[in-house]
């Protein structure tokens, strides 16, 4: 099914409007800023996040130019986190081309995700919305403390569902929760409605996340990771907590402990791989998607009236379950 063409069916001149007005925020005059900001523009992306902003003001009301200066100010806000997130990961690729850092060098990379992230607060200010651009800033510290969090959990000994879920909600559910708020709040819906938006958002970024670390433990060119990548930065996700929690064999917490300490090494990241599927970790990461599937399709369900906005927020949520990267 072409869930991509479902999702931007309702919002196909909004959406071309959109990326229009994006390019041209990520312009500039000068030579080098100018290239490096081309060579990002080049990523493309499916703009999976400004489309889901833009269906929750719809459903809310209409894309206005409040919507549009919203999707474009996050937008500027996501890609300035991954150009900062790419330094901090010594990151070669991004979406399968060069990232900033290792085209150019570290200090271009910081500055210009600078240069993005202000361009991002120009743009929200002119909103003239005082609750939009508070969840911006709000968006904005809690991604940086999310991605602290995780520097700190790989040096955490303690390996648990609780503190993997504390982690993506920093690190993603916040995100697509201030997409569907923000959109909301831009068609000036009630405070209960952005609510309910928000809690949809929160739940359609926590599935997200545990599709992304699902993909780790399956070799493919599409994915664009090799298999265990994860746990070779020190992650352990969903399907290998399960694994550890419910088969506690001392060979492999011993194996999970070097991934913490970044000892460990890619034979004996394919042995922790392996137990995890043996062990049906794969299969509870599954289960646990399909539970916040089954929320967020409640809220469309219930809060989306009309049918062409619940067919593309339907598509929306199944392409995240099925999406091959």
């Amino acid at each position: 099914m072409d869930y991509l063409s479902l999702i931007k069916r309702p919002i196909e001149s909004e959406l071309n409007e959109f990326i229009t007005l994006f390019e041209q925020s990520l312009s500039h005059e000068d030579s080098l800023l100018s290239e490096v900001l081309s060579h990002i523009k080049q990523r493309g992306g499916k703009r999976m996040r400004p489309m889901l902003l833009m269906l929750l003001a719809k459903n809310y009301g209409s894309v206005s130019s409040v919507t549009l200066n919203s999707a474009i100010g996050l937008e500027l806000l996501h890609t300035a986190s991954l150009v900062h997130d790419d330094v901090v990961d010594e990151s070669e690729e991004r979406r399968g081309q060069a990232s900033v850092n290792a085209t150019y060098n570290n200090k271009a990379a910081v500055l210009v995700g600078d240069f993005i992230l202000s361009t991002a607060l120009l743009k929200v200010s002119y909103t003239n919305n005082q609750r939009i651009i508070e969840t911006l800033a709000e968006l904005g510290r809690v991604l940086a403390s999310g991605e602290i969090l995780q520097l700190q959990n790989i040096k955490n000994e303690e390996i648990s569902e609780e503190v993997y879920y504390r982690v993506i909600e920093q690190k993603t559910a916040v995100l697509f929760a201030a997409c569907s708020s923000i959109g909301a709040l831009s068609a000036g819906a009630t405070d209960a409605e952005v609510e309910k938006a928000r809690q949809f958002g929160h739940d359609l970024g926590i599935m997200f996340q545990i599709r992304d670390d699902i993909f780790d433990y399956y070799d493919s060119k599409e994915i664009g990771k090799p298999t265990g990548n994860d746990m070779a930065e020190g992650k352990l996700t969903l399907p290998v907590i399960y694994a550890l929690q419910h088969s506690p064999f001392d060979s492999m917490m011993t194996l999970a402990k070097k991934v913490k300490a970044g000892t460990i090494n890619r034979d004996e990241i394919a042995v922790l791989v392996e137990f995890t599927k043996q062990q049906g970790g794969i299969e509870y990461a599954e289960r646990c998607m399909e539970d916040y599937h089954r929320k967020a399709q409640q809220y469309v369900d219930t809060c989306v009236k009309d049918p062409m906005i619940a067919t593309a927020l339907t598509a929306y949520l199944d392409y995240v379950i099925q999406r091959r990267k």
